[in-house]
């Protein structure tokens, strides 16, 4: 509705009319005042009535809003009152069931009692037998002089505490591969590789030319064989050119046999007489019979070393394969290839015999008794 006043209608002017007095011209206005007021008065009634009408809605909508609250109310009401039975309820089940706990905390503790009273006497030769395979194994690795007896030792007690799954022998672990560790960084000798070395070498002791050996030596150049020998008469006569007559056919026969000759004296004459210096007299006083046992010396000698060897006897070792070069500096061809080898392996074998002292596995024995002591 539009609330605003009607506009008055106009006012028009008087029509030409004979002058009138001044006192009957109040009469119109007092009429459109009237209307005025009228419209005004409708109006007002027309907004009241709007307004009215919206208090109503107002009431009813408020009303409408009370009646859900009231609802609403009722609801949490009732659901409160089941949240309360809810939670009665569980605070039974809760005190039933920390009345369970507490006797199966008291079940589990008398069987975790029981069952570590059954398994120390397992732990305990447990950790006996890994003590017990541990210095066995030492004592293996000082007789070998290797450090592998100790690592597989090492390695097997590891395994086997990881299947025993006992949480006091992890401090066992952490040594176990801390001496694995240290065994495997260590420079140690390889008495194994050393030992078959030093039989390489005694079975080549044979083939080692003396200084004043006679013949063709091992090693040096070989000389050119002496020319063949002619083949009969017949077949020597019979390769000559046949352009030329009898006399130069003889003649070339005659040089031919005379160069064979010549070239057959030259090599006998080479293997008879050889000059060589030789700065120890005592290498070319050598008999036959006193090169054999001179081999089978330099064969004691290596025999000898490799003993000291395996027997960790290093100082011995090292003086026996000293000795055995010197012998060879002495009385063999060192220009000879089989002897320069001998000398060279024998100067790497004096290098490699040093008495290394073998890792012990402290950390885990001290961690085993610690074990054994704290049960």
């Amino acid at each position: 509705m539009n609330d605003a006043t009607p506009p008055s209608p106009p006012v028009l002017p008087p029509a030409s009319a004979p002058a009138a007095p001044t006192p009957p011209a109040a009469a119109p206005a007092r009429g459109g005042v009237a209307t005025a007021a009228l419209v005004v008065a409708v109006v007002a009634l027309v907004m009241a009535g709007v307004l009215w009408q919206r208090l109503g809605d107002a009431q009813e909508q408020l009303a409408r809003r009370a009646q859900d609250t009231a609802e609403a109310v009722t609801e949490a009401r009732t659901l409160a009152a089941q949240a309360e039975a809810t939670s009665q309820e569980l605070q039974a089940r809760l005190s039933v069931a920390e009345v369970r706990l507490s006797e199966v905390s008291l079940q589990r503790t008398q069987l975790e009692e029981l069952m570590l009273s059954l398994s120390r006497s397992r732990d305990d030769n447990l950790v006996q037998d890994l003590e017990s395979a541990l210095r066995l194994a030492q004592q293996q690795a000082q007789l070998t002089g290797s450090a592998q007896p100790l690592v597989s030792a090492l390695k097997a007690a590891d395994q086997r505490i990881a299947r025993a799954a006992q949480p006091r022998l992890n401090p066992v672990q952490r040594a176990i591969a801390r001496d694995i560790e240290r065994l495997q960084s260590a420079a140690l000798a390889d008495i194994p590789a050393l030992a078959l070395q030093l039989d390489e070498l005694a079975r080549q002791v044979d083939n080692f030319p003396l200084l004043n050996q006679v013949g063709p030596r091992a090693g040096a150049r070989p000389v050119a064989p002496p020319t063949a020998p002619l083949p009969p008469d017949d077949s020597a006569v019979a390769v000559l050119p046949a352009g030329d007559g009898w006399w130069a056919r003889a003649g070339a026969w005659w040089s031919q046999r005379w160069a064979a000759l010549v070239s057959e004296v030259t090599a006998s004459g080479r293997e008879l007489v050889r000059v060589s210096r030789i700065d120890r007299p005592e290498a070319s006083l050598v008999a036959p019979e006193q090169a054999f046992f001179l081999r089978e010396n330099l064969k004691l000698k290596l025999l000898n070393a490799r003993l000291a060897l395996l027997a960790r006897h290093m100082s011995a070792a090292q003086a026996d394969v000293v000795a055995v070069q010197a012998a060879l500096n002495r009385y063999f061809d060192t220009s000879a290839a089989p002897v320069r080898g001998a000398l060279t392996a024998l100067g790497r074998l004096q290098r490699e015999l040093v008495d290394t002292p073998l890792p012990r596995p402290d950390d885990t024995l001290q961690a085993l008794t610690a074990a054994a002591g704290g049960r």
